[in-house]
């Protein structure tokens, strides 16, 4: 009865049962922007050429948004073939991880905070010690307090910054300056990835994969401006947002919480004796037991063992 079980649900969700679980109804058509097709007003379209252009959510990626958001093939490490769900964490290790600070370091940390929390994602690409514009951004928006406020509340933020300094008095300098290397590297492929030609850049992602927002340059005194360039890129990542989680709900991804109030938007890929484990949109993969479940969850379970006469 597991095995059907897990058969039954691998199935449901990965083709989509549609009719029986109401998913794929008719989305109300939307009706054009009126500010053309990037969809920015006039008074927040860009000064000048330096200072790069908003871009149109769907309108920059290829066919599959995975490809240029999540994980690439080359950086996935597989788990032991001979046991294949050794290195699948507990769901509640995952979700009791450190709180995200004001700016991460990597991309990867980013991006899943990103998906998990439905919030754009901010890639500041700066030289700290170089570049006088990015010293002018830092001190006139980035560091102020409504604007980390304004942040903490609607973006994850991701410096980039092309100087490296390692501090930790416990490496030696071997191992700081292999790490430096592995740094800068790090950022250089980040900087190919998202066509990075000067400081400062501001990209702006979707939890989707999309780039909403591609902003070059910095002007003293134009904090308010570049602020509002970045509130309409978050307009802009929300509606495409919206679009791209029906479409992996299509697919069978949810939104699944745990007793603490918890969430997480996964895929259920086995179930077998009550525990399950989960998949993200990104690849990561948890597993968790049924009765840590929210009530919800632990309903809607007990109505797919319905649909298939499954005690």
């Amino acid at each position: 009865m597991t095995r059907s079980l897990a058969c039954s649900l691998a199935i449901v969700l990965t083709l989509g049962s549609c009719a029986r679980l109401g998913i794929g109804a008719a989305e109300k058509k939307e009706e054009p922007s009126p500010y053309g097709a990037t969809g920015i007003p006039p008074q927040l379209r860009v000064k000048n050429g330096d200072s790069g252009t908003a871009v149109q959510a769907g309108g920059n990626i290829s066919a599959n948004p995975m490809e240029s958001f999540f994980t690439p093939p080359e950086d996935i490490v597989y788990t032991d073939p001979d046991n294949p769900e050794a290195a699948i964490p507990e769901l509640s290790t995952l979700l009791s991880a450190p709180k995200r600070g004001p700016w991460e370091e990597s991309e990867t940390i980013a991006r899943q905070f990103s998906v998990r929390e439905g919030k754009p994602m901010l890639i500041w690409f700066t030289d700290s010690q170089g570049s006088p514009m990015c010293k002018a951004l830092s001190q006139e928006l980035f560091s102020t307090n409504d604007f980390g406020n304004w942040a903490t509340e609607n973006l994850v933020r991701l410096r980039v910054d092309d100087h490296v300094k390692i501090t930790d008095p416990n490496m030696s300098i071997d191992d700081a300056t292999d790490r430096q290397l592995r740094i800068k590297d790090y950022n250089a492929k980040l900087k190919k990835r998202y066509k990075v030609m000067g400081y400062p850049s501001l990209i702006v992602v979707s939890p989707g994969g999309e780039v909403v927002g591609r902003y070059r340059g910095y002007k003293r005194g134009d904090a308010q401006f570049t602020w509002g360039q970045l509130k309409q890129a978050k307009a802009v990542s929300d509606s495409a947002y919206q679009g791209w989680r029906k479409g992996m709900e299509k697919k069978g991804y949810r939104e699944w919480e745990d007793r603490k109030g918890r969430k997480i938007f996964a895929k259920l890929i086995s179930y077998s004796k009550g525990e399950l484990i989960l998949i993200e949109p990104n690849g990561d993969r948890a597993r968790t037991r049924e009765t840590v479940l929210s009530d919800k969850d632990r309903a809607w379970i007990d109505e797919q063992k319905k649909l298939r006469n499954i005690d």
